[in-house]
C-alpha cells in the first residue's frame, strides 16, 4: 500500500439479508469497486484508489462473504451479486454510478449492467470474462484445481492474513475459499443477447497475458459494438485496451496505467 488517501466514510449497509461492507473516498462522480475473488477493498484497490479519489467519489465494497462482509446461507451467484451492489447503491441514495469491477468483479459488473442498467451509466472491467469459456484452458484447470484444494493451496498466503484480520467469523476461512472456488469454477454464461442489449459505454482492459482468451475477449468486444472499421463508422462508445506483457494479478499492481485509460474514457461525453 504505497499510497494513502482519507476516508471519508465506512459503515454497513442492510442489503439482500447481508451486512455489506463499504469505504468512501474522495468527492465527485460516483464510482463503485468491484473486487475479485477472495479478495479485500486494501488487496484489490490499494494502489488504484488514491489515484481515482482525487477527482472521484470512489465506493468500495466488500462483496458476498470476503472481507468484513460475513457469508449468508445462499449460494454464490452473479445475479446475486449484481442485486447486491444495486441495493448498496439504493442504500447510499446512489441514482447512477460508473462502475469498474477487477476479475471476479468485472463478470459482477457485466451483470449488474444486464440487469440494473438505469443504475450503471459506464462499465470498466478489468480482466474478467462474460462466459466460462473465455478463460484459456490452463486458468480453468487451476479453477479446478482450488475447487477441492482451496484450504490447503492458499493457507500460506497474504489473502489468509488478511482474513484472519478483519473477516468476522475468521474460523470460516476453510468453507469460504471452498465455496468461492466451487462458484468460480462452474461453468457459466452471461448470454450474448443480454450482452448486446448493454446500452451503456463499456471498457474492457486486458492483459495480453492474463489468462482470458483474446479471440473471447474480441467477442465481447465485438457484442459491445466494437471490432468496427471506425474510418468508415465512426468509433463506438465502448472501447478495448490490451496492455503488453501484462498478467492477470499485474494489472492490478500498475495504477497509473490503469488511470491513464480510465479517466478519459469516464471524461468522454456520451
Amino acid at each position: 500500500m504505497e499510497q494513502q488517501t482519507d476516508l471519508t466514510s465506512s459503515g454497513y449497509a442492510p442489503v439482500n439479508n447481508l451486512s455489506i461492507y463499504y469505504e468512501i473516498y474522495g468527492e465527485g462522480k460516483p464510482l463503485l469497486l468491484l473486487h475479485g475473488t477472495y479478495m479485500t477493498i486494501p488487496l484489490n484497490f490499494a494502489k488504484l484508489i488514491p489515484q481515482l479519489a482525487r477527482t472521484r467519489k470512489v465506493i468500495a465494497i466488500e462483496m458476498q462473504g470476503h472481507g468484513r462482509t460475513a457469508d449468508a446461507d445462499r449460494p454464490y451467484t452473479y445475479d446475486s451479486l449484481a442485486d447486491d451492489a444495486a441495493g448498496l447503491l439504493k442504500y447510499l441514495d446512489i441514482d447512477r454510478a460508473d462502475v469498474l469491477g477487477y476479475s471476479l468483479g468485472g463478470t459482477v459488473g457485466l451483470a449488474l449492467t444486464i440487469r440494473h442498467p438505469n443504475l450503471v451509466n459506464k462499465l470498466i472491467v478489468v480482466s474478467s470474462v462474460w462466459q466460462y469459456d473465455a478463460w484459456t484452458q490452463p486458468v480453468k484447470d487451476q479453477l479446478a484445481f482450488l475447487a477441492t484444494k482451496a484450504p490447503e493451496f492458499l493457507t500460506n498466503t497474504p489473502l489468509k492474513v488478511e482474513y484472519d484480520r478483519i473477516a468476522p467469523e475468521s474460523e470460516h476461512w476453510s468453507s469460504f475459499v471452498t465455496k468461492a472456488a466451487q462458484f468460480v469454477s462452474t461453468p457459466f454464461d452471461l448470454g450474448a443477447d443480454n450482452i448486446k442489449r448493454i446500452t451503456a459505454p463499456v471498457l474492457l482492459i486486458m492483459g495480453d497475458n492474463d489468462g482470458t482468451d483474446l479471440k473471447k475477449v474480441a467477442e465481447l468486444y465485438s457484442l459491445l459494438g466494437g471490432g468496427i472499421s471506425g474510418d468508415m463508422a465512426g468509433l463506438p462508445k465502448s472501447e478495448l485496451a490490451i496492455l503488453p506483457a501484462m498478467t492477470h494479478v499485474g494489472l492490478m499492481g500498475v495504477a497509473d496505467k490503469l488511470q491513464a485509460l480510465i479517466n478519459p474514457f469516464l471524461d468522454k461525453a456520451q
